[in-house]
């Protein structure tokens, strides 16, 4: 049933860097008062935003007349007088200059547009059934310029099957060409835009395309194919931005330009990796859901204790299926571990925060961290696909590599889909699936402590029972300070400590290092020199703390060589990990 409401977009005028929406409500109205609201989250990005900050030019007509829109709280706009109107109108400007996954941009070259940033939803004056209501949406744009977008419909003109469809209906408008294959009766669809309008090796995006196939066949094959029949991948290209963000049958993914250039294999990697991640979120997020994320309250925050489930468990399968896939080799699969091994290891809060707790705090945590914010503090994506690893390695362990934690988000995805008879999950879902794999029965517990208490996986254990060990990438000689470091125009400065760094109490972050022992210290590699054979020997250091220069007295340790690298051929139980499904 149509719901009798026209959101608009007109795309015309990106020189300005604006652009204007018209949303449309028919009556009847249940009142003489209309009020619509800004969703103030984006689903999948859990830190209040308030995109109403980038609107102007605010108006509202009834039935053809002009009328007072009256701004309301902090993300709402009010008309009276509707009460027996035909139609209500309102229109504003959006500036939409902000490079991310998460928000609008445009320019004259494509219109990303990111709804929870663009759509006011009535929110007061109508029956709220409507809302669930199939939605009309339409966009004006240059002719030259082709969308991609997930929404059903002719260019031009789409609809929404209700308010999700509607928030979660992203649209990449540009002139590129739009890439597509086929995998067992499923349209993909790759929309490229580069934000310097540099045009990418052709050879390149073939070569992503065949990757992108072979990471769509290892997800049909864990998972079955599924019922919706499109899927779309928007990729900006920047010249140093990173991130993604899931909708629903579709994604949006920001990378440097490079990763699509040849000699650039560690982002190429991390392209591969963001696709299957983003992907994989289809079945992990936005059809299997915390239950408290069925009917999205985008008004406020929602916490869930189960963001390492749905972002850890997702970076941790996903870089699996890119390995089993082929899309990574196995060589590939390593050097990725130890990037993650480094942050992991360098500085690790898990003595004071647990996994549930920071899902429970990622509003005022993940996304506004501070210089020290790693010693208390961490990711539940890196901590908790550690967490999840070693929990699949204890399963495959007791069930001599029959079974795995993918096999448990299986069956949790075919029970508690946002369309089963029982949508949703929490803990207690997670744990008795975990408990009825077989060999799993006494897991229970192993779970409970693993994502509830204060302290750290033990990673080197899971991977010695895969027949492998954890070795340095390489020997590092010479002392170490256990600082991480800036240097701009002769400028060292220090932006963290790493873990038992000797300078932890001594040097703050963003204290210059001048000199060492009265050596002027310009670059990194000086600083090491002028310490290198000075282990547990007491040195001066020069630094510049606001602008007022100071003597510090440090001894430094010898470098801890973490062990990051993994050695080794493995053994069945790592076979059964990374093996092909299909």
């Amino acid at each position: 049933m149509n719901s009798g409401l026209h959101f608009h977009i007109d795309a015309n005028d990106g020189a300005s860097r604006r652009f204007t929406v018209t949303i449309t409500v028919n009556g009847p109205f249940s009142g003489n008062i209309l009020e619509f609201r800004f969703p103030r989250w984006v689903p999948g990005s859990y830190f209040i935003r308030e995109p109403i900050q980038h609107l102007t030019d605010l108006s509202a007509t009834i039935d053809g007349k002009s009328a007072t829109a009256k701004r309301i709280d902090v993300d709402g706009v009010r008309i009276q007088g509707v009460s027996s109107a035909k139609s209500v109108t309102i229109s504003y400007r959006l500036l939409a200059i902000e490079m991310t996954c998460r928000a609008n941009h445009i320019d004259e070259t494509h219109l990303h547009m990111m709804p929870p940033y663009t759509w006011m939803i009535p929110s007061r004056g109508i029956e709220k059934n409507r809302l669930d209501q199939r939605h009309k949406v339409t966009l004006d744009k240059p002719k030259k310029w082709h969308t991609a977008t997930q929404l059903p419909g002719k260019e031009g003109e789409w609809y929404a099957e209700g308010r999700d469809e509607l928030l979660d209906g992203i649209m990449e408008s540009n002139a590129n060409e739009m890439h597509s294959f086929e995998v067992d009766g499923c349209i993909q669809y790759l929309k490229i835009w580069d934000s310097g309008g540099f045009e990418s090796s052709l050879d390149r995006t073939k070569e992503f395309v065949s990757a992108m196939e072979k990471i769509v066949r290892e997800h049909y094959a864990l998972f079955g194919t599924p019922d919706w029949k499109e899927y779309f991948t928007i990729l900006h290209l920047t010249e140093a931005g990173r991130g993604g963000l899931e909708h629903l049958r579709s994604q949006t993914s920001m990378m440097p330009r490079r990763a699509l250039q040849d000699g650039n294999e560690d982002d190429w990697r991390d392209l591969i990796s963001l696709f299957s991640h983003e992907f994989l979120h289809q079945w992990n997020v936005k059809r299997l859901r915390p239950k408290n994320f069925l009917d999205y309250e985008l008004q406020k925050e929602v916490h869930s204790d189960l963001l390492w489930w749905f972002e850890g468990l997702t970076s941790w399968l996903g870089d699996v299926i890119c390995l089993r896939s082929g899309a990574w080799s196995e060589e590939d699969y390593r050097k990725d571990w130890t990037r993650k091994m480094k942050r992991h290891l360098q500085r690790n809060g898990m003595e004071h925060e647990s996994l549930q707790e920071s899902s429970h705090d990622a509003w005022i945590h993940l996304y506004c961290p501070n210089s020290y914010s790693r010693e208390v503090h961490i990711s539940y994506y890196l901590e908790g696909e550690l967490a999840v690893f070693c929990l699949d390695v204890e399963i495959r362990k007791r069930s001599k590599g029959e079974f795995g934690l993918d096999d448990v988000l299986v069956r949790l995805y075919n029970k508690h889909h946002i369309d089963a008879e029982d949508p949703g999950i929490n803990h207690a879902d997670i744990k008795r699936e975990l408990v009825n794999i077989p060999g799993a029965r006494r897991l229970g517990s192993f779970l409970d402590e693993l994502v509830s208490g204060r302290k750290s996986p033990l990673v080197e254990d899971a991977i010695k029972k895969l027949g492998m060990t954890m070795v340095p990438e390489k020997e590092e000689k010479g002392a170490w300070l256990g600082l991480n470091l800036s240097v701009n125009s002769g400028a060292v400065k220090v932006t963290s400590h790493h873990s038992n760094s000797p300078c932890r109490d001594f040097i703050h972050t963003g204290d210059e290092i001048i000199a060492v022992n009265n050596l002027r210290i310009r670059n990194v590699k000086e600083l090491n020199a002028a310490i290198f054979d000075k282990i547990d020997n007491e040195i001066e250091i020069t630094i510049c703390r606001q602008a007022v220069l100071q003597r510090v007295a440090v001894k430094p340790i010898s470098n801890p060589n973490y062990k990051v690298k993994l050695d080794g051929k493995g053994n069945k139980i790592w076979r059964s990990i990374a093996d092909t499904k299909q």
